[in-house]
């Protein structure tokens, strides 16, 4: 895939929005492929100023949910991104958000959130690397 014209490759910054108590995990629709699903995710800008408030903001932004950063997870390269994986303990949700428009969430649990991500290789090893399918 490339670079897509850039020198370096951009910097993704990746949430796991979590609900641990009730084991879920928040997936919303991609915009550009409104059929996928992924996790919030996006650019790291300069007003962010930490990788970690980037991946909160993109949770606001694309799944209407604010909460804390739990734990870095991992970083995976790929040939046109570098994806940095952040936990989000979620403390609320909003009924509407600036992307609500253009997008749907859904709370899945483990293996549902793993099967709706298996199309995009770096998404499915960052969830796999968040978190663990539940002892039983």
């Amino acid at each position: 895939m490339g670079n897509k014209g850039r020198a370096v490759p951009r910097v993704v910054c990746c949430a796991v929005p979590i609900a641990r108590t009730a084991g879920k995990v928040l997936v919303v629709t991609s915009r550009k492929r409104p059929d996928y699903w992924v996790l919030p995710k996006g650019g790291w800008e300069q007003s962010d100023v930490t990788l970690e408030a980037a991946a909160l903001r993109e949770a606001y932004e694309e799944a209407g949910v604010r909460g804390t950063i739990k734990r870095y997870v991992t970083t995976i390269p790929s040939p046109s991104s570098t994806y940095h994986f952040y936990e989000v303990d979620v403390s609320s949700q909003d009924q509407t958000w600036l992307e609500s428009h253009e997008r749907r969430r859904e709370w899945v649990d483990y293996a549902e959130a793993l099967r709706r991500l298996s199309w995009k290789t770096e998404l499915a090893q960052g969830l796999q690397l968040a978190l663990h399918p539940p002892h039983r």
